[in-house]
């Protein structure tokens, strides 16, 4: 294990906070990739991103997903038509405009993420509870701070009845 520098040299080191945060993304990557395990035939990460972005969001226009998604609209193309493929998402014809279509989940597409996005929580769960009490009112406190300065609205607890985009991606303010 790595020796913690004492609070005064880590109370402005930027190195050391990036360091940390890198860090800490890792670990979170491998709990996205391990959630995603089970589905990883069907989808992968930036596809099950866009599960999200439709589960958020709702029936979208393809223009609308690919600029939430930061991607060109040729290649969020190329995503749906693989999510239709695998009977996760649909096109459906916009009532408002016949000439559009609007992307949407299928009830599949809505199960995957509610699976993902719970087995995610359940092991972000496990390792949370491993930190003293103290260790996690710090760690809400950074990453709520963290958050808010990278344009990221924080995830509704499961109190507020929303247990399906807290750990996945919806919408991010910066993106729209």
């Amino acid at each position: 294990m790595t020796r913690k520098a004492a609070p005064a040299e880590r109370m402005d080191d930027v190195d050391a906070v990036t360091r940390a945060v890198l860090t800490a993304s890792r670990v979170l990557v491998a709990v996205s990739a391990r959630s995603l395990a089970e589905v990883e035939e069907r989808v992968t990460l930036p596809q099950f991103r866009m599960l999200v972005v439709l589960s958020s969001r709702g029936a979208t226009k393809l223009v609308v997903l690919a600029e939430q998604l930061g991607v060109a609209p040729s290649t969020a193309m190329r995503m749906v038509d693989r999510l239709i493929a695998a009977g996760l998402a649909d096109r459906q014809t916009n009532p408002e405009d016949r000439r559009e279509n609007l992307l949407r989940l299928t009830d599949e597409g809505r199960r995957t993420v509610e699976d993902v996005t719970s087995r995610r929580r359940r092991e972000i769960a496990s390792i949370v509870e491993r930190l003293a009490p103290q260790q996690r009112v710090a760690l809400i406190d950074a990453l709520t701070d963290f958050n808010q300065v990278g344009g990221e609205p924080n995830a509704p607890s499961l109190a507020e009845g929303d247990a399906l985009h807290p750990l996945g991606w919806g919408e991010s303010p910066a993106a729209g």
